[in-house]
């Protein structure tokens, strides 16, 4: 919980850091530096979306739910799977 609040500050004066601190480098990253450079305000907008499907893909595998529908404009598998990675997860009995 600390550490989303605290992404959540760091997100609010740069952007792009709060993408690659979920996303890694990527295409995710790429798009929220564009964003950013045409106005401060899309960036913003796109960093909170892809910080809240990587929170929420998060809480939902706590949850035993395991969501494999793509979120629509979310290219990295980090955010895609909550932080899963790509291993075998072994389903709640």
């Amino acid at each position: 919980m600390l550490s989303a609040i605290l992404l959540i500050i760091i997100t609010i004066f740069f952007p792009p850091i709060g993408v690659w601190a979920v996303a890694d480098c990527g295409a995710d990253l790429l798009i929220n530096i564009a964003l950013t450079i045409l106005g401060y305000f899309p960036g913003h907008v796109h960093a909170f979306y892809i910080e809240y499907v990587y929170y929420k893909r998060k809480e939902e595998s706590r949850e035993g739910i395991f969501d494999n529908t793509p979120a629509p404009g979310v290219y990295s598998s980090n955010v895609q799977t909550g932080g899963r990675g790509y291993g075998t997860i072994a389903q709640a009995a």
